[in-house]
């Protein structure tokens, strides 16, 4: 790393989004910050990345003066193309966010944010995704101000080979934090609930819509120590195998 760290800041809830702009100015405070972020919000598109339609790299300005690029696809493809058609060399490091919205449990599956700092991982560089829990009344400041904590932490100390923070931050006044926790990813889930309506020509459409249910009871739990007013820390690895399997399904004897 440079004495000037580069840091590459994404997001998933597009170029315009109030917590893009927090995470990149607290950023700036640590090194040379470079944007990418979708031109439009691709909130829940996991790890996905656009095959078969061409994709279009632009600029957005921000009071009249160059803030950053956009890229018409998802989150992955940001830091896709960001690497190998906007920088010059490889970042120091990556983040993303600060997303609208928990990314605990199973969200984090279906979260176009840690999607793009796994991206960023699979590139073999440091990346960290933010999100501050909560979709109204979002007040980014502390996020913004833990995120570059923790960034210059990890700048400095690197993080183990595969792996990702994914970090989960209360969206309540700093004073009202109860501390910092590493936790696991969480067993919660979503109550599904498909709503069908009809449009103008009566036929039907569905919105996806559901509940977050919570099924942790440890502080050891990302979803449960947000509820407790604690900013989780959960580490995710890229590999995605379930090493306590391997063996039982060794003695199935597939073979035969």
């Amino acid at each position: 790393m440079t004495d000037t760290p580069h840091i590459l800041v994404c997001n998933d809830d597009g170029i315009d989004a109030e917590g893009l702009h927090a995470l990149a100015a607290s950023m700036k405070k640590l090194g040379r910050v470079t944007v990418v972020a979708p031109s439009e919000p691709h909130s829940g598109m996991g790890h996905a990345m656009t095959l078969g339609v061409p994709l279009r790299i632009g600029t957005y300005r921000k009071n009249n003066r160059f803030f950053g690029h956009t890229v018409s696809g998802t989150p992955v493809d940001c830091i896709k193309v960001a690497l190998s058609h906007i920088l010059d060399d490889k970042p120091d490091l990556i983040v993303s966010g600060i997303n609208y919205g928990s990314n605990t449990a199973t969200n984090t599956l279906y979260s176009g944010t840690v999607g793009a700092a796994l991206e960023g991982r699979i590139q073999h560089i440091p990346s960290l995704a933010f999100s501050l829990t909560t979709y109204e009344n979002a007040d980014f400041t502390y996020a913004a101000k833990f995120a570059r904590k923790l960034a210059r932490k990890v700048l400095r100390e690197g993080l183990p080979s595969d792996t990702i923070l994914s970090v989960n931050i209360p969206n309540i006044a700093e004073r009202d934090i109860r501390g910092v926790v590493v936790t696991r990813q969480g067993r919660s889930r979503w109550a599904e609930d498909t709503i069908e309506r009809d449009d103008m020509h009566g036929n039907p459409y569905y919105w996806l819509s559901g509940t977050l249910q919570l099924m942790d009871s440890s502080l050891e739990e990302d979803e449960y120590a947000i509820r407790q007013n604690y900013v989780a820390v959960t580490p995710i690895a890229v590999d995605m195998t379930n090493h306590e399997a391997l063996g039982t399904l060794r003695k199935w004897k597939l073979n035969k």
